[in-house]
C-alpha cells in the first residue's frame, strides 16, 4: 500500500478525558492498556488503536502482512461507514488520515477524494492534496498528480508553505524523470514523443452531450441546481421576444423577478436585469438560454470550489439555476458599470485610445485571471472585452496593490462572466489538447486559423486581441515571420512585443500559468517603478467611473 509508511497512526498515552481534546496523531507514545476502556465522546479512539496494532504488525515483516492488512481495510472501511461525515470529526485530522488510509486500501483514492469534495471536509488541509497526489503519482498519473498539488495550493491549504514546499519537490523529481527518460531515449524517441496526442473538439453536439450526461449526478448535487421535466408554466412565456418580456414580472423558485432591460443577448441567451421580489434595490442578472443548457451552472460551481477566495470575485457568481425541459435560466450577480468593450468604445467615441496606464492595468488584471484559471484546469473559451465586467476598488491604489504575488482587494479591476464555452480539463484524458474554431470573429486563435491543436491559446489570443484594441483601438492582425531555422513567429510588432510574441508563440502542451505570472510581474514591476504612474492610474479610474455611469 503506497502511503502506510507515510501515514502514521498511534494512541494517546493520555487518560479517557484528555483523549477526547487532543489529537492522538500528532506525537509519538506507547499504546495503552486494554484494560483501560475507550473515552466516550471519542468513538474513533478504538478504530486508531487497531489501525496502529495493525501497521505495528506490518512493520514486523512478511509473516503477519497479509492478515494485518486485511485487518487494517477492515477496520479503516467500518471507520469510514460509521464516522466519515461525522460532524464532531469534521476538522479532526485524526479522522482525515484515517481518510487517506481508506483510500489506499480500496486502491481508489479518486473516489476517496470525490466524497470529501461533496462532504466539504478536509479541503483546507494540506495533507489532503500531498497524499492524493502522491497515490497519483505512484500510478504514473504525472499530470493529474501536478494538478492536484494545484489544487490545494489555489486553495491555500494549510501549512501553507508547506504545500508549497511539496509541490517544488514535486516539480524538481519530475524535471529529473524527464530529463532521463530524455536521455535514455537517445536515438530513439521516447515513449512520449510516440505517443499520439489526444484531440477532441470541446464544443462539438456529441462532446458536450458526452460531458452533460458524465455531470449529470454532480449537477444534482450542487447548491441553487433545481430541474423540472415540463416546461416551464408561467403567465409570461420565458421564449417571448425580448420587447414582450421587458418590465414583466416571472417566478422562479418562489421568487418573483422584475425584468427591468437587456444587457445583452447571444445566439442562444437572453440577458436580463430584474430587481428581485420588487426590491429595487436588489438586482440580478437573469440569463435564459433555450434549449437548456446547465453547462454554464456547472463551469461556476467549478469556480467555487478550485479558486481561491481572495481571486473568486474575479470570475463572476450565480445563485441558482432552473432547467425546464424548453428553457434554462441562470441568476447570476449583476454588476452596473458596463463592460471593457464599453470602456473602448467610450474612447473611440471621442476619437482617442485609452491612456496607456489604464491599458497596462486591465492587462495586469486579464493576465492574473488566466493565471488563477489555467493553473486549476480550467479554459474560459470565449475570452473577449463583452465578456469582462468592469469593476471598481473601494479605494484608492497604491504601489503597494501591485507589489505582491497575490491580490490585496477581492473587488478590482474586470469580472469575467459567460461560461457557457467553458472548458473544465479535469474531465478530458490526461494531455489532452482540442480542435475546433471557437467562432467569435477576430478571437480566433492562431492554432485554430491554421487548424492546428491548442488549449490554452484559446484564452492567451483572445487577451492579445484585447490588449491591442485597448492600444489600437482596432483587432489584432498578425503576420507571419520566418526564423532562422525555418519555423515562423507570430507577433504584433507595434508595442509590447514581450507580451504579444510570448502569448502568441506559445505551444499547445503543458499549463502557461508560469509564463503568465512572468509576463503579469513584468507589468506590475514597471507600474510600481514611477508613483505619478500609480496616482494617473487613480485619476483615470475616477474619471472613467463618472463618464460610463452617465452615459
Amino acid at each position: 500500500m503506497v502511503l502506510l509508511e507515510r501515514t502514521p497512526l498511534v494512541v494517546p498515552e493520555a487518560a479517557a478525558a484528555a483523549a477526547a481534546a487532543s489529537s492522538p496523531l500528532r506525537r509519538p507514545s506507547p499504546r495503552v492498556l486494554r484494560e483501560v476502556p475507550p473515552p466516550p465522546l471519542d468513538p474513533i479512539l478504538p478504530y486508531l488503536r487497531s489501525i496502529n496494532k495493525a501497521m505495528d504488525e506490518l512493520r514486523t515483516g512478511p509473516k503477519f502482512e497479509a492478515a494485518a492488512l486485511d485487518r487494517l481495510k477492515i477496520c479503516v472501511t467500518e471507520c469510514i461507514d460509521k464516522y466519515g461525515d461525522d460532524y464532531q470529526y469534521s476538522t479532526d485530522p485524526r479522522l482525515l488520515k484515517i481518510w487517506i488510509l481508506y483510500a489506499d486500501a480500496i486502491g481508489d483514492f479518486d473516489k476517496a477524494y470525490k466524497q470529501l469534495e461533496e462532504k466539504r471536509m478536509f479541503l483546507e488541509h494540506a495533507l489532503l492534496y500531498d497524499a492524493y497526489a502522491l497515490f497519483l503519482f505512484s500510478k504514473g498519473k504525472v499530470l493529474e498528480a501536478g494538478k492536484v498539488y494545484e489544487v490545494g495550493i489555489s486553495r491555500k491549504a494549510e501549512p501553507f508553505d508547506h504545500l508549497k514546499k511539496m509541490h517544488t519537490i514535486f516539480l524538481k523529481h519530475l524535471e529529473k524523470i524527464v530529463e532521463e527518460a530524455d536521455a535514455d531515449a537517445q536515438p530513439k524517441p521516447s515513449k512520449i514523443q510516440k505517443k499520439e496526442p489526444i484531440l477532441l473538439d470541446p464544443w462539438s453536439e456529441s462532446t458536450m452531450n458526452n460531458l452533460l450526461e458524465n455531470i449529470n449526478v454532480d449537477l444534482k448535487k450542487f447548491a441553487g441546481y433545481h430541474k423540472s421535466n415540463k416546461v416551464y408554466h408561467g403567465k409570461v412565456p420565458l421564449t417571448s421576444p425580448q420587447n414582450v418580456l421587458r418590465n414583466k414580472v416571472i417566478e422562479l423558485g418562489g421568487r418573483k423577478y422584475q425584468l427591468k432591460g437587456s444587457p445583452g443577448t447571444g445566439a442562444f441567451a437572453k440577458v436580463y436585469k430584474a430587481s428581485v421580489d420588487g426590491n429595487t434595490e436588489d438586482l440580478v442578472a437573469l440569463k435564459i438560454q433555450k434549449p437548456p443548457f446547465p453547462w454554464e451552472f456547472y463551469m461556476y460551481r467549478q469556480l467555487d470550489t478550485r479558486v481561491s477566495d481572495i481571486e473568486r470575485p474575479s470570475f463572476g457568481y450565480t445563485h441558482e439555476v432552473h432547467v425546464y425541459a424548453d428553457v434554462s435560466v441562470l441568476v447570476c450577480d449583476y454588476l452596473p458599470y458596463g463592460t471593457l468593450l464599453d470602456v473602448i468604445n467610450s474612447h473611440l467615441v471621442l476619437e482617442r485610445h485609452m491612456d496607456e496606464v489604464l491599458c497596462i492595468y486591465y492587462t495586469i488584471e486579464m493576465l492574473r485571471m488566466l493565471e488563477t484559471l489555467h493553473s486549476v484546469g480550467i479554459i474560459h473559451g470565449d475570452f473577449k472585452p463583452d465578456n469582462m465586467l468592469v469593476c471598481y476598488p473601494s479605494g484608492e491604489i497604491t504601489d503597494e496593490t501591485f507589489k505582491g504575488e497575490t491580490r490585496s482587494e477581492r473587488n478590482q479591476g474586470l469580472c469575467l462572466v459567460d461560461w457557457g464555452r467553458g472548458i473544465d480539463l479535469n474531465l478530458f484524458p490526461s494531455g489532452a489538447e482540442f480542435y475546433g474554431d471557437c467562432r467569435t470573429s477576430g478571437f480566433s486563435c492562431v492554432e485554430m486559423q491554421e487548424q492546428r491543436a491548442w488549449t490554452f491559446q484559446a484564452d492567451t489570443y483572445g487577451l492579445c486581441v484585447i490588449a491591442h484594441m485597448m492600444l489600437h483601438g482596432t483587432q489584432m492582425s498578425i503576420q507571419k515571420t520566418p526564423r532562422p531555422d525555418g519555423s515562423y513567429m507570430y507577433w504584433n510588432v507595434e508595442l509590447w512585443k514581450n507580451l504579444f510574441s510570448t502569448l502568441l508563440n506559445a505551444t499547445s502542451n503543458g499549463s502557461d500559468a508560469a509564463v503568465l505570472r512572468s509576463l503579469r510581474m513584468s507589468f506590475q514591476e514597471y507600474l510600481c517603478s514611477n508613483r505619478q504612474l500609480v496616482g494617473k492610474l487613480n485619476q483615470q479610474l475616477a474619471k472613467q467611473k463618472t463618464s460610463l455611469c452617465l452615459s
